[in-house]
């Protein structure tokens, strides 16, 4: 009696053990295909700012740029639309500049647009800076040779000023650290 009991609780326990073993699987990327998940995915902001307006700004900024630099220009529309709802009575000026960027006639004139709402929220984004790193970075090349600069979460240079053409030509100016 005392065999049989030992043998169906050890049956038992074999059996739960086995059906509650959950199949494991491990899927390996090549190369290849965790650049192209990397491209295609929006910066992850690791900045924090003292107020939740100037976080949403914040990504749609870079999600903006990252649009502007892939030449996606109803996506950089579509963005700059979101981002002008965000803004209160107290920054109408950047709320202008971010329906205008909406309602651009073409990826040029957005271009154009960002670089003045750039001039406008750059500080914004400097003073309110709470927490992590942004890079304020510079094309010589922009409009003509004139210049134009625009701001990042990492340091690597992606210009939204000359998309696929010129994406490497800038350099970084400023790192500003919390």
């Amino acid at each position: 009696m005392k065999t049989l009991m030992k043998t169906t609780i050890a049956a038992f326990a074999l059996i739960a053990f086995i059906s509650c073993k959950e199949k494991q699987t491990v899927e390996i990327n090549t190369p290849e295909e965790v650049k192209t998940a990397k491209e295609n995915t929006a910066d992850v902001a690791d900045q924090g700012f003292i107020d939740g307006m100037t976080g949403k700004v914040w990504h749609n900024y870079l999600e903006i740029k990252m649009a502007l630099a892939k030449n996606d220009e109803s996506q950089a529309k579509s963005i700059s639309k979101d981002m002008a709802a965000s803004f209160g009575e107290e920054r109408m000026e950047m709320k202008q500049l971010a329906q205008q960027m909406a309602d651009a006639q073409d990826i040029e004139e957005v271009r154009e647009l960002f670089a003045q709402f750039t001039e406008k929220a750059g500080p914004m984004f400097e003073d309110a800076l709470s927490e992590g790193t942004i890079y304020k970075k510079y094309c010589p090349m922009a409009f003509n040779n004139e210049g134009a600069y625009w701001y990042a979460d990492v340091k690597e240079i992606t210009n939204p000023y000359f998309g696929e053409k010129m994406l490497k030509c800038g350099s970084v100016k400023k790192t500003i650290n919390k």
